[in-house]
Formats: C-alpha cells, sequence, structure tokens
C-alpha cells in the first residue's frame, strides 16, 4: 500500500510513512522520510533527504502523540503536561 505524501512548510518538506519490507529483518523497519525542495538557506535538515527508522511500538507511540495533539488543538482534549520529560 502507497501512501499518500504530506507536505508541511509551505510544500517545502514532503514526509512519506511506510513498512520498509526490505528492512523486515529488522526490528525498526518503519520509515518516516523527509525530503525537502527549499532554497539551501532554508533548509531545516542538512541532506535532501533524512529516513528515520521506528520500531512498531515506537511508531505507535509517535502516532498516539500527534493525535492527542492534534485532538487537544481541536478543543477535544485537555492539555497535560509530559510526565516523561527529563526537564
Amino acid at each position: 500500500m502507497t501512501m499518500k505524501y504530506i507536505w508541511l512548510l509551505d510544500d517545502s518538506l514532503r514526509v512519506e510513512v511506510y513498512y520498509d519490507c526490505n528492512d523486515c529483518d529488522y526490528s525498526d523497519n518503519i520509515c518516516v522520510s523527509f525530503r525537502e525542495v527549499a532554497a539551501p538557506n532554508e533548509k531545516i535538515f542538512a541532506a535532501d533527504e533524512t529516513n528515520i527508522y521506528l520500531t512498531p511500538e515506537q511508531a505507535n507511540e509517535f502516532a498516539l502523540a500527534l493525535i492527542r495533539a492534534a485532538k487537544q488543538s481541536m478543543g477535544l482534549e485537555k492539555t497535560v503536561s509530559n510526565m516523561d520529560d527529563p526537564e
């Protein structure tokens, strides 16, 4: 299944999330791929493409955190502090 790209930062940052079947022997086989098409002085990553590999557990935790933040932003859920924050 191919995922539709998510475009961020005025369409200068393309995000793609997918299961990388070529890395199925590794536990971190879910890829979050960032590709920038911004001018060099506006880039946030050093490379044009940066990939972060997550385990299924990390991907699920990340997805749930995004959903929680979206619900809070829409006023559907109360904002709570992060108890895992080391600060």
